[in-house]
């Protein structure tokens, strides 16, 4: 079994939380207020929800959480075009941030179409926690 912990997709899910984190937390009070919360909670909630449906016991679960997980990063982009309209984000951060999206959203398709499949010697290709 894989641990989570090592699943690239979760990885990078992880960075995408930190970055956004350490760009709001230095935003103005107004702006951390409104879109700030969202957009750290919208971005906090990509690898949180992978990792609950690591958590679950049955494929079908932890494909459901992976497609909100996938939700999230789709609020997290759209929060990120936000913070570049009100000029919250420069250029290269926004470059850096869309990166790591692009890169989030190639990888949960793939673990999405992973889960619950079976390679040709029986074994899943998916971890599930039997824990």
């Amino acid at each position: 079994m894989i641990p989570l912990e090592e699943l690239d997709v979760y990885k990078v899910s992880m960075e995408i939380g930190d970055l956004i984190w350490d760009k709001v937390e230095k935003w103005p009070a107004f702006a951390r207020d409104t879109l700030g919360k969202q957009f750290v909670r919208s971005a906090d909630s990509i690898a949180l929800n992978i990792a609950e449906g690591y958590g679950r016991y049955f494929y079908k679960e932890n494909k459901n959480f992976c497609f909100y997980s996938r939700g999230s990063g789709k609020e997290t982009s759209s929060a990120l075009k936000k913070a570049i309209m009100r000029k919250l984000v420069s250029k290269e951060e926004n470059d850096l941030i869309e990166t790591k999206l692009i890169s989030y959203f190639k990888l949960i398709n793939g673990y999405i179409k992973s889960i619950g499949s079976v390679k040709s010697d029986g074994e899943s290709e998916t971890p599930i926690n039997d824990k």
